[in-house]
């Protein structure tokens, strides 16, 4: 009798040291794959370069599996390439403009690019596998370590993350579907892909379409709003100096159209143009500039971020081109200083010194060199401080500064002899950061680079005008809800005192849209006085001073 109690007794013990143990590895398991699970979340990612491209590679945790080809800002692919609780995302996140031209330019690229991308691939796959296997066992022992506060506890919760990256991996091999990469899903601007592919003269004709209805609304808007330049508040003279502001055009066949139309239709002397013509700088984007001597006026240009010296040594070629980066030049009467920006940032795998005060710096020593011109201090209501002394007057013709100008990236040294100070109405810089340290130095500086069209005054009466993209910031108009608008200004000047009088704000819808508005602003005090020092009287900062009358179709 007593040995059956104690044998139920035993087996009592054992029953409840056998649900204990359950408890136990079931609670170790649940640990080791949530911190499994975090640590793939944190680590699992790599950088690799697949040929000319630098591709992003993350797993992460999912309950549908699948590979996403993320290309912003077009969208996205999606392929039913496994199943399983995790996902391969890889992302387009720059493009190495050295090594696509080396490979365009040899001769056996089409042969060689294909093996060179698997490589490449297969790499980075080893790399991002090995990655996440050590992340999520790190992730699945630190877990245990956190919970359970034992060692032991720590191995088993990492024994675990390793059989649950195994279980992982031999899932996904299981299901690896090979014919997926010929089944994609698009989402995004690459829901149209399907419809297109195959059919690039389709695609042309409807871009040319959209260019020429463009082309048409610009000009029929103009002649409806010239047509209509009755306006008490101003109207051009026929003597009247007019300048067409674009900038940021990236690549955007579009632009030309529009410069074109708008130069016929407002009967623009010149353009300027600060900056950014291209995109990653490539000499494959070179012929891109040579549209520039179709135009048949002067076409002053200065270097953006997004240009590369082979870029601006393109635009240089061209036929009315005028590049400006440290030097001044007289083009239709109109003093004019440029500075090419120092960085070369095509994409973001690129990293400069964006320093707002280092280029704050850069352009107070090139400002250091400028000063108002005689005509325009004539303009004023007394003359400034800093041209109580006007330097001598240039000839009228198209004339370059003749003393040594500094490049953007090499400015004036300190240890320099003080030059004669160069007479200016009009300073271009591409980011208005540099242009703001002109205050004080020249009446007007136009600047872009921000996709924004925007004006102020500053204290010293020097009036910053940023302008827009004219190219409708290219493909990274896209990525919005709405596309980015196509903006220009022309802008109306006196050829007598070189100051402005009036600008015409001109935007078009970006696109696939069509539609135009027209803004006129009128300078309310042309000849205002430059000064390096803030004046008594107030003065209007950060705001647009001016009278807007709208015009849209």
């Amino acid at each position: 009798m007593n040995s059956m109690r104690w044998k139920g007794i035993a087996q009592g013990l054992a029953a409840r040291r056998g649900v204990r143990w359950s408890g136990n590895a079931l609670l170790i398991g649940i640990v080791a794959l949530a911190g499994a699970w975090l640590g793939l979340s944190m680590g699992a990612h790599v950088r690799t370069a697949v040929g000319p491209a630098e591709i992003g590679m993350t797993l992460r945790p999912s309950w549908g599996g699948q590979t996403v080809l993320d290309v912003r800002p077009l969208g996205t692919l999606r392929f039913d390439s496994h199943h399983g609780p995790v996902q391969l995302a890889l992302s387009l996140d720059g493009i190495h403009a050295d090594v696509a031209q080396r490979l365009l330019e040899s001769p056996r690229w089409a042969e060689t690019l294909p093996g060179l991308i698997e490589a490449d691939l297969l790499a980075g796959l080893r790399e991002l596998l090995i990655r996440a296997a050590l992340w999520a066992v790190a992730g699945a022992a630190l877990a245990g370590l956190i919970v359970f506060r034992r060692w032991r506890s720590a191995l088993w919760t990492g024994l675990g993350g390793i059989m649950a990256i195994g279980l992982v991996a031999l899932l996904s091999v299981l299901t690896f579907n090979p014919r997926s990469i010929a089944e994609p899903r698009y989402t995004g601007l690459l829901t149209g892909v399907p419809s297109l592919i195959g059919s690039a003269e389709s695609i042309v004709t409807r871009f040319s379409e959209y260019q020429g209805q463009l082309a048409k609304l610009v000009t029929n808007v103009s002649q409806l709003y010239q047509a209509g330049a009755s306006l008490p508040v101003y109207s051009p003279d026929p003597n009247t100096l007019r300048v067409l502001h674009v900038s940021d055009i990236h690549l955007n066949p579009v632009a030309w159209s529009t410069i074109h139309s708008l130069k016929d239709q407002f009967k623009i002397n010149m353009v300027v143009d600060t900056g950014d013509i291209a995109d990653h700088g490539t000499k494959a984007e070179n012929r891109f500039v040579e549209e520039i001597g179709k135009l048949g006026i002067p076409y002053v240009y200065v270097r953006g971020n997004h240009d590369s010296i082979a870029t601006q040594e393109a635009v240089g070629r061209q036929k009315n081109a005028v590049v400006l980066d440290g030097r001044e030049k007289t083009v239709e009467g109109l003093r004019i200083y440029g500075v090419g920006d120092p960085r070369f940032t095509p994409d973001k795998s690129v990293e400069v010194d964006s320093d707002p005060e280092t280029l704050a710096d850069l352009g107070r020593t090139h400002a250091a060199r400028v000063t108002p011109s005689a005509e325009g201090v004539k303009a004023g209501r007394k003359p400034a401080r800093a041209a109580a002394k006007p330097p001598a007057r240039s000839s009228p013709s198209a004339t370059t500064t003749p003393s040594a100008s500094p490049s953007a990236s090499s400015p004036v040294g300190a240890a320099d002899k003080p030059a004669k100070k160069i007479p200016v109405d009009v300073v271009a810089v591409h980011d208005p950061t540099i242009g703001r340290a002109f205050t004080g130095a020249t009446p007007l500086v136009l600047a872009g680079h921000v996709h924004e069209r925007s004006t102020e005054m500053l204290p010293s009466g020097t009036r910053v005008m940023i302008q827009g993209s004219t190219g409708s910031a290219g493909l990274r108009g896209l990525e919005h809800d709405e596309p980015t608008p196509i903006q220009a200004s022309v802008l109306y000047f006196d050829r007598s005192t070189h100051r402005l009088q009036a600008w015409d704000d001109v935007t078009l819808g970006g696109l696939g849209e069509q539609w135009v508005q027209i803004q006129r602003h009128i300078e309310a005090d042309p000849g205002r006085t430059i000064s390096p020092e803030p004046s008594a009287a107030p003065s209007p900062t950060g705001e647009d001073d001016s009278s807007p009358t709208p015009s849209r179709r």
